[in-house]
């Protein structure tokens, strides 16, 4: 008798076993499918999400002008590199009246999708022109930065957020320049014989000083001059390990003195491209470059 018990339990235990096993495969079945159903919903909220921001990346390229204007004497080229699919840093240039064009730069702190909907709000805030009963009247760059500076504060935003702007006019029969900067980067002038002069103008940032007041600066350009407005991705574009290095900058374009403005653009958009992680970049990164010809 008990060599019959001990045999019916030797059947049963592996049977149990199958049985467990069978459970625990069924459960386990059931979890990867589960599993696999929070995969398909995380892919497709990601799809779509990379769909918005495409659509996002689009619209806001639609703001920036489309063909820059050559007028007269004067051309201009840009460069514009966002540092994801939508970009901090906001560009234009604009025919004003039949004798001057203007030109435009703003760059919001950080970069992303909160920068990106601060530079359209800049873009409309940016007031250029005043109506007059006689017509209109041409507001000094200065002004242009003022009426922008106290646009953001208005606003009273809820986080911290300012931004550096640059706006200037060039007369396009005179090749006389007025501009105004609000803590934005110093453009540079780099003159037909290959000098490189960095034009000082002094204005704080946008959206922190109430009633702030901003310089004027006047040049004038001679033919063969180009004249470069950048943001601020230019000192991630052009670093080195140790940081960005204004003297090799200097170089670079010391070296490429000879280019056109549009030659100079696309040798920097080519050397851009070269650099490793081009595809990742830190910062985003605009180059407007003007030309007297």
């Amino acid at each position: 008798m008990n060599e019959v018990i001990e045999s019916n339990i030797s059947i049963t235990d592996p049977l149990e076993r199958i049985e467990a096993m069978q459970r625990e495969i069924h459960l386990l079945r059931g979890e990867l499918d589960a599993q696999h159903r929070r995969d398909r919903t995380a892919q497709f909220q990601m799809d779509r999400l990379d769909e918005e921001m495409r659509l996002a990346a689009k619209l806001q390229r639609d703001f920036l002008p489309k063909t820059l204007p050559q007028v007269g004497q004067v051309r201009f080229h840009a460069l514009y590199r966002p540092a994801g699919y939508v970009s901090g840093d906001l560009y234009d240039v604009m025919r004003l009246d039949e004798q001057h064009v203007g030109f435009y730069m703003a760059d919001a702190v950080g970069h992303g999708v909160p920068a990106a909907l601060l530079t359209m709000y800049l873009k409309r805030a940016l007031i250029t022109k005043q109506i007059t009963p006689e017509g209109y009247r041409l507001l000094r760059p200065g002004e242009s930065m003022a009426h922008l500076n106290a646009a953001l504060i208005e606003q009273n935003l809820s986080q911290a957020t300012f931004a550096t702007a640059l706006y200037g006019i060039i007369n396009v029969n005179t090749l006389g320049i007025q501009f105004a900067r609000g803590g934005h980067p110093t453009p540079i002038l780099l003159t037909r014989e290959g000098q490189i002069e960095f034009l000082q103008c002094d204005g704080s940032l946008l959206g922190i000083f109430d009633g702030e007041s901003f310089e004027d600066r006047q040049l004038s350009m001679r033919s063969g001059d180009r004249l470069l407005v950048f943001s601020d991705g230019i000192e991630v574009a052009f670093s080195n390990e140790q940081g960005f290095d204004n003297d090799k900058w200097c170089q670079d374009l010391h070296e490429r003195r000879h280019l056109s403005a549009e030659e100079l653009i696309r040798d920097l958009a080519g050397r851009l491209d070269a650099e490793s992680g081009s595809l990742e970049p830190k910062d985003d990164l605009t180059i407007i470059a003007m030309e007297a010809v």
